[in-house]
Formats: structure tokens, sequence, C-alpha cells
């Protein structure tokens, strides 16, 4: 039996003890799923919308304020003089009042900061969404990874299976020595063991990728084979620093923190500036039973309009202070602008070179791949007319196996590498999971 038969029919158990290929999930759609129901995610998302409240706030700094105040009580006035007087009355009183804001330099800062936050907001979301889009293809390729494993493990115990037979029957005709089915017999033993562990490697995988998405016996969608990955573009890595300095939502965040420090060192600096708004209120008093000292019932209505200026002249120094925290914290958001701009160029760096790598190393595991069948099929012709031994065949077995693992996971680590280094730069989007939704199994 041929290797590549030997690989298919593992191929198809495999298969067969997952769940029908009409039930497997795209990427995209696993993604969907964990979007709906990942507490990281979600917990960002409410953060982002309890953010936009918190933003919307800052508008009341700069918007009229008007109250309505109402009242009434009873009043039994008495006295013991002689003649003795009694007289009981009752006063009712309402008055409505607003101000509006003309000149706070204070409010009109924390309004800026208020658009500086939704800014904020949005940024943090682009970032818990790139997380959440690398989170979920890593864990749907390391289950896909560990089926591959137990692929080629289970492929290789037949091949290994078949090999000890042929050396028990060479040893019972004459034509082998021992030895070849005590090698062969170790090295079954040894398959045995790594199909446990990859079995239980898979399981592990399963589970990690259902808790993520929310569903119970996920079954991801595999790569249609031989998979072309897409080139690295641009293919400049400094283009791909470049593009970070505008979108990335760390160097957002950082940029936004900075304004809003800015902004907090203009409010320290109000404390020094007078104030002006424009106040008005109309009230009225109603007195249906007369008063003490009048017992004709009154009504009495009063409108005022005016201007409330007020300046500041010592507060203990407390302003100054403050002035000089604001300044403190500016000069560190600018610094902590800084140090986002260089993690993330040092970060996009690392990805981009690590994904070129990957590609390579990908080309040069094909061609491993085919020199490793070539070599097994020449050993096993050489075994045949007695000019190998049966550990010849055994290793080149061995090798050839773990080369196609190798050669999955390389390809594997090629998809999530390419959405790692649009994560690092911060161009990554929902979109570009459909490319590689391109290349799984239809």
């Amino acid at each position: 039996m041929h290797v590549p038969s030997l690989l298919s029919l593992a191929v198809a158990s495999i298969w067969a003890t997952c769940s029908p290929l009409a039930q497997a999930q795209s990427l995209v759609d696993l993604y969907e799923s964990a979007r709906a129901f990942d507490a990281s995610y979600l917990s960002a998302r409410l953060q982002y919308d309890a953010n936009l409240a918190r933003a919307d706030q800052a508008l009341a700094n700069i918007l009229p304020t008007a109250g309505l105040a109402a009242g009434a009580t009873r009043t039994d006035f008495q006295t013991s003089a002689i003649p003795a007087y009694s007289r009981p009355f009752s006063t009712e009183s309402a008055s409505l009042s607003a101000s509006q804001p003309l000149y706070r330099p204070g409010n009109w800062a924390a309004y800026e900061q208020g658009k500086k936050q939704v800014y904020l907001a949005r940024a943090q979301l682009d970032n818990a969404e790139q997380d959440l889009i690398v989170r979920t293809s890593q864990a749907y390729f390391d289950v896909l990874a560990s089926q591959d494993s137990l692929t080629f493990v289970k492929a290789q115990k037949a091949a290994v299976a078949e090999q000890l037979a042929s050396a028990q029957r060479n040893f019972e005709v004459g034509t082998a020595t021992i030895t070849d089915s005590r090698e062969a017999q170790a090295r079954y033993d040894l398959v045995i063991a790594q199909e446990i562990a990859a079995e239980n490697d898979l399981r592990v995988k399963k589970i990690a990728l259902n808790q993520l998405v929310g569903k119970d016996e996920t079954q991801p969608l595999g790569l249609a084979a031989p998979p072309t990955l897409p080139p690295v573009l641009p293919a400049d890595v400094n283009a791909w620093v470049l593009q970070s300095e505008d979108v990335h939502p760390s160097i957002l965040q950082a940029k936004n923190n900075f304004d809003i420090a800015e902004l907090e060192v203009k409010k320290a600096e109000s404390g020094h500036k007078p104030t002006l708004d424009l106040v008005a209120s109309y009230g009225g008093t109603r007195n249906p039973n007369g008063t003490f000292t009048a017992i004709v019932p009154s009504n009495t209505t009063t409108t005022s309009v005016g201007l409330s200026f007020n300046v500041p002249l010592f507060a203990g120094y407390a302003t100054q202070n403050r002035v000089r925290e604001t300044l403190s914290l500016s000069d560190k958001a600018r610094t902590d602008l800084e140090g986002a701009r260089r993690t993330v160029a040092l970060s996009t760096r690392t990805a981009f070179f690590g994904l070129v790598s990957g590609q390579g190393q990908v080309k040069a595991l094909e061609a491993a791949e085919l020199s490793s069948q070539s070599a097994l099929d020449a050993n096993k012709l050489g075994y045949q007319v007695g000019v190998r031994i049966n550990i010849d065949v055994l290793n080149s077995q061995s090798q050839l196996f773990q080369t196609k693992r190798d050669l999955a996971r390389a390809r594997y680590d090629v998809l999530v590498g390419g959405l790692r280094l649009r994560q690092a730069n911060g161009t990554l989007k929902t979109e570009d999971l459909q490319a590689i939704n391109g290349l799984l199994v239809k």
C-alpha cells in the first residue's frame, strides 16, 4: 500500500469522526459567533457605549440650565396679648430660573474633551475587534493543525504497521533478522503514544474554539489543497510602518489622550479667568387668606434678567498647583504617544519579517515534502532488493509525515501571520477574513 493512499484513508477516517461537512463552519461564520458571545469583546462594546454617554455629558457644560421650584406653607399666628389674637394663613410660591454660560473657558475645554473622548472610545473598540479577529483565527487554525497532526499520525501508524507486518513475514521465511521486527515494533509503539497525544491536543483545541464562539462541536472548514497563500503586499516594511501612524488604535488612543491632557491644562488655567453668565428668573407668591399683617388675599410676581460676573482672586494656590499638575500630565501623555509609535513600529516590523520568513518556510517545506517522498520511495525499493534495511524505511516514513505536519502548520501560521501583521500596523478589518475564507473547502 502506498503512502498517498494511506494518507487518504486516514483523512477519511478523521472526517468520519467529525461533524458532517455540510455542518462545518467557515472562519467568517465562527467569527460572527464569537462577536456575539465572547465576553472580552462584549465588555469592550459596553464600555464603548458607556464612553459615548460620558462624552455627551460634556455638552451640558455649555448649554443653558433651568430649574423649577414650588412650595406651600401653613402658618397659625397667635398672641397672648390682651385682647388675644389668632390669625391662620397660608403662603404658596413658585419660581422658574435659568442660566446660560456666556464666558466660561473651562466649560468649553470640557466640551472639547468630550468630543475627544468619542474618538478615544472608537479606537478602544477597534482594538478589541482586531484582537477578537486574531484570537478567533488562531483558535480556528489551531484546531485544523491538530486535526492534521492526528491525520498524519494515523497515516504513519498504518504505514509502520505495514512495515512491521512485512518485517515479521520476512523473518518467518528467513530473509530478514529479528532486529527488523523489533525496530518496527518500537516505532509502532512510539506512534501509538503520539496518536494519544494528538487526540488529546485536538480535544483541547476544540474546547478552546467552542468556548470562544459559544458553540458546541464546532467543525472548521479545512484549506483547499493545495492552497495559494497570498503574497505580502506592499513588500516594503516601511510602507506598513507608515500606514500605522494614522490608523493604529493604540496610536490614536495615545493621540487623543494627549489632546485631552492639553485641554485639561486649559481647564486648569481657566481657574484664573473670570466667568460671565446670563441669568433670568420668574417667580410668584400667593396668599389666599392674606398674612398676619393683612387680611385681604394677595398675589405678587417677580421677574429678573441680568448678568452674573465673577472674578477669582485667591484660592489658596490650588489653581497654580493644578496647572503644574496638568502640565506634567500633558508631558507624560506626549511621552506615551511617542512610546506608542515606537512600540507599533517595532511590532509591525517584527510581524512583517515573521510573515516573510513563514512564507519562505512554506516553500522550503514544500520542496522538502517532495524530497522526503522520493527518499521514502527509494528506501522502500532498496529494502525490497536488499540494499537498505528496515530502519531506513522507518526513518524515511517518519521524516515524510513530520514534514507534512510542519508544512500544514507553516501554512496556517502564514495565514494567521498576515492577520497579525495587519493588527500590528492597525489596518486589520473584518473584511480581511473574506480572503482567507476563499481558501477554504467550499
